[in-house]
Protein backbone atom coordinates (compact mmCIF):
# COMPACT_ATOMS: atom_id res chain seq x y z
CA UNK A 1 0.00 0.00 0.00
CA UNK A 2 1.27 3.46 -0.91
CA UNK A 3 1.91 5.81 2.03
CA UNK A 4 0.47 9.36 2.15
CA UNK A 5 4.00 10.70 1.85
CA UNK A 6 4.71 8.65 -1.27
CA UNK A 7 1.36 9.54 -2.82
CA UNK A 8 1.97 13.24 -2.15
CA UNK A 9 5.41 12.95 -3.73
CA UNK A 10 3.91 11.36 -6.86
CA UNK A 11 1.10 13.94 -7.10
CA UNK A 12 3.67 16.74 -6.61
CA UNK A 13 5.89 15.42 -9.41
CA UNK A 14 2.95 15.04 -11.81
CA UNK A 15 1.50 18.50 -11.05
CA UNK A 16 4.90 20.17 -11.38
CA UNK A 17 5.52 18.39 -14.70
CA UNK A 18 2.21 19.79 -16.00
CA UNK A 19 3.17 23.26 -14.75
CA UNK A 20 6.64 23.03 -16.30
CA UNK A 21 5.05 22.12 -19.65
CA UNK A 22 3.03 25.37 -19.78
CA UNK A 23 4.15 27.85 -22.42
CA UNK A 24 6.40 30.49 -20.87
CA UNK A 25 4.62 33.40 -22.57
CA UNK A 26 1.22 32.04 -21.58
CA UNK A 27 2.42 31.91 -17.95
CA UNK A 28 3.30 35.62 -18.13
CA UNK A 29 -0.17 36.48 -19.45
CA UNK A 30 -1.81 34.30 -16.81
CA UNK A 31 0.17 36.04 -14.05
CA UNK A 32 -1.01 39.44 -15.32
CA UNK A 33 -4.63 38.22 -15.38
CA UNK A 34 -4.24 36.97 -11.82
CA UNK A 35 -2.94 40.40 -10.78
CA UNK A 36 -6.08 41.99 -12.26
CA UNK A 37 -8.26 39.49 -10.39
CA UNK A 38 -6.44 40.32 -7.16
CA UNK A 39 -6.85 44.04 -7.73
CA UNK A 40 -10.59 43.58 -8.32
CA UNK A 41 -11.45 40.83 -5.83
CA UNK A 42 -9.02 41.01 -2.89
CA UNK A 43 -9.85 43.62 -0.30
CA UNK A 44 -6.67 44.87 1.31
CA UNK A 45 -6.66 47.68 3.83
CA UNK A 46 -4.08 50.43 3.87
CA UNK A 47 -1.02 49.21 5.75
CA UNK A 48 -2.20 45.58 5.76
CA UNK A 49 0.78 43.21 5.58
CA UNK A 50 0.78 40.82 2.62
CA UNK A 51 3.41 38.12 2.15
CA UNK A 52 4.21 37.08 -1.38
CA UNK A 53 7.08 35.05 -2.76
CA UNK A 54 9.75 35.46 -5.39
CA UNK A 55 8.94 32.96 -8.16
CA UNK A 56 11.19 30.02 -8.81
CA UNK A 57 11.26 27.81 -11.86
CA UNK A 58 7.79 27.69 -13.48
CA UNK A 59 5.83 29.08 -10.50
CA UNK A 60 3.23 31.77 -11.01
CA UNK A 61 5.07 35.10 -11.05
CA UNK A 62 3.20 36.87 -8.24
CA UNK A 63 5.20 40.08 -8.49
CA UNK A 64 2.52 41.84 -10.63
CA UNK A 65 -0.09 40.66 -8.12
CA UNK A 66 1.96 41.92 -5.17
CA UNK A 67 2.48 45.29 -6.83
CA UNK A 68 -1.28 45.54 -7.54
CA UNK A 69 -1.88 45.02 -3.81
CA UNK A 70 0.81 47.58 -2.96
CA UNK A 71 -1.14 50.09 -5.06
CA UNK A 72 -4.11 49.37 -2.78
CA UNK A 73 -1.96 50.29 0.24
CA UNK A 74 -0.56 46.91 1.32
CA UNK A 75 2.86 46.55 2.94
CA UNK A 76 4.68 43.69 1.24
CA UNK A 77 7.02 41.07 2.61
CA UNK A 78 8.79 37.99 1.29
CA UNK A 79 9.87 34.79 3.02
CA UNK A 80 13.45 34.56 4.20
CA UNK A 81 14.88 31.13 4.92
CA UNK A 82 16.73 31.18 8.24
CA UNK A 83 17.58 27.48 8.48
CA UNK A 84 16.35 24.07 7.34
CA UNK A 85 13.05 24.46 9.20
CA UNK A 86 12.33 28.18 9.58
CA UNK A 87 11.19 31.07 7.44
CA UNK A 88 10.34 34.59 8.53
CA UNK A 89 8.78 37.34 6.46
CA UNK A 90 10.91 40.40 5.77
CA UNK A 91 9.52 43.66 4.45
CA UNK A 92 9.95 44.29 0.74
CA UNK A 93 10.81 47.95 0.23
CA UNK A 94 11.64 49.63 -3.07
CA UNK A 95 15.38 50.00 -3.58
CA UNK A 96 16.33 47.84 -0.57
CA UNK A 97 18.99 45.18 -1.22
CA UNK A 98 17.87 41.67 -2.14
CA UNK A 99 19.92 38.60 -1.29
CA UNK A 100 20.07 34.99 -2.48
CA UNK A 101 17.76 32.79 -0.40
CA UNK A 102 18.71 29.52 -2.06
CA UNK A 103 16.38 27.39 -4.17
CA UNK A 104 16.76 29.92 -7.00
CA UNK A 105 14.93 32.66 -5.13
CA UNK A 106 15.79 35.98 -3.50
CA UNK A 107 14.48 37.97 -0.58
CA UNK A 108 15.05 41.15 1.42
CA UNK A 109 18.38 41.62 3.22
CA UNK A 110 18.73 40.51 6.87
CA UNK A 111 18.35 44.11 8.06
CA UNK A 112 14.82 44.38 6.63
CA UNK A 113 12.03 44.50 9.21
CA UNK A 114 10.47 41.12 10.07
CA UNK A 115 6.67 41.32 9.75
CA UNK A 116 3.71 39.10 10.63
CA UNK A 117 1.53 38.94 7.50
CA UNK A 118 -2.25 39.15 7.78
CA UNK A 119 -2.63 37.96 4.18
CA UNK A 120 -0.38 35.21 2.85
CA UNK A 121 0.01 34.35 -0.83
CA UNK A 122 1.06 30.73 -0.49
CA UNK A 123 3.04 28.87 -3.16
CA UNK A 124 2.12 25.27 -3.78
CA UNK A 125 2.88 22.30 -5.97
CA UNK A 126 -0.64 20.87 -6.10
CA UNK A 127 -4.11 21.38 -4.61
CA UNK A 128 -7.52 19.78 -4.60
CA UNK A 129 -11.10 21.07 -4.69
CA UNK A 130 -11.25 21.02 -0.87
CA UNK A 131 -8.38 23.50 -0.47
CA UNK A 132 -5.85 20.88 0.61
CA UNK A 133 -2.40 21.66 -0.75
CA UNK A 134 0.82 19.90 -1.41
CA UNK A 135 3.83 22.10 -0.88
CA UNK A 136 7.35 21.38 -1.98
CA UNK A 137 7.98 18.92 0.83
CA UNK A 138 10.04 20.95 3.31
CA UNK A 139 7.09 22.13 5.46
CA UNK A 140 8.26 25.75 5.72
CA UNK A 141 4.82 27.26 5.21
CA UNK A 142 3.00 24.78 7.49
CA UNK A 143 5.40 25.68 10.32
CA UNK A 144 5.32 29.44 9.58
CA UNK A 145 1.51 29.48 9.59
CA UNK A 146 1.40 27.45 12.83
CA UNK A 147 3.83 29.91 14.43
CA UNK A 148 1.63 32.87 13.41
CA UNK A 149 -1.45 31.12 14.82
CA UNK A 150 0.43 30.41 18.08
CA UNK A 151 1.16 34.16 18.31
CA UNK A 152 -2.59 34.87 18.06
CA UNK A 153 -2.72 35.77 14.37
CA UNK A 154 -5.16 34.26 11.89
CA UNK A 155 -3.70 35.14 8.48
CA UNK A 156 -5.88 34.96 5.39
CA UNK A 157 -4.35 32.19 3.29
CA UNK A 158 -4.57 32.34 -0.50
CA UNK A 159 -2.90 29.59 -2.48
CA UNK A 160 -1.36 30.62 -5.81
CA UNK A 161 -1.24 28.12 -8.67
CA UNK A 162 -2.21 27.34 -12.23
CA UNK A 163 -5.35 25.28 -12.89
CA UNK A 164 -3.19 22.41 -14.20
CA UNK A 165 -1.85 21.89 -10.67
CA UNK A 166 -5.23 20.69 -9.38
CA UNK A 167 -5.37 17.01 -8.45
CA UNK A 168 -8.39 14.84 -7.63
CA UNK A 169 -7.56 14.52 -3.92
CA UNK A 170 -4.62 15.38 -1.69
CA UNK A 171 -4.06 12.75 1.03
CA UNK A 172 -5.02 14.17 4.44
CA UNK A 173 -2.34 14.41 7.12
CA UNK A 174 -2.80 15.83 10.62
CA UNK A 175 -0.21 18.62 10.20
CA UNK A 176 -1.64 19.91 6.89
CA UNK A 177 -2.92 23.46 6.68
CA UNK A 178 -6.05 23.79 4.55
CA UNK A 179 -5.97 26.82 2.23
CA UNK A 180 -9.50 28.33 2.09
CA UNK A 181 -8.85 30.28 -1.12
CA UNK A 182 -6.91 29.44 -4.28
CA UNK A 183 -6.15 31.99 -7.00
CA UNK A 184 -5.54 30.55 -10.47
CA UNK A 185 -5.78 31.96 -13.98
CA UNK A 186 -9.50 31.12 -14.00
CA UNK A 187 -10.23 33.18 -10.89
CA UNK A 188 -10.41 33.17 -7.11
CA UNK A 189 -11.99 30.04 -5.64
CA UNK A 190 -13.18 29.83 -2.06
CA UNK A 191 -13.62 26.53 -0.25
CA UNK A 192 -16.04 25.81 2.56
CA UNK A 193 -14.34 25.35 5.93
CA UNK A 194 -14.20 21.85 7.40
CA UNK A 195 -16.94 21.17 9.94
Amino acid sequence: MTSSKDLKKQLRLEALARRDALDEFWRVEAALEMAETARDRLEVGSGQIVSGFWPMRSEVDVRPLMFALREKGARLCLPAILDRTTIVFRELVRGAPMVDMGFGTVGPHAEAEVLDPSVMLVPLAAFDARGHRIGYGAGYYDRAIAKLVDKGHAPRLIGIAFDCQEVSQVPDEAHDVVIPEILTESGLRRFAPKL
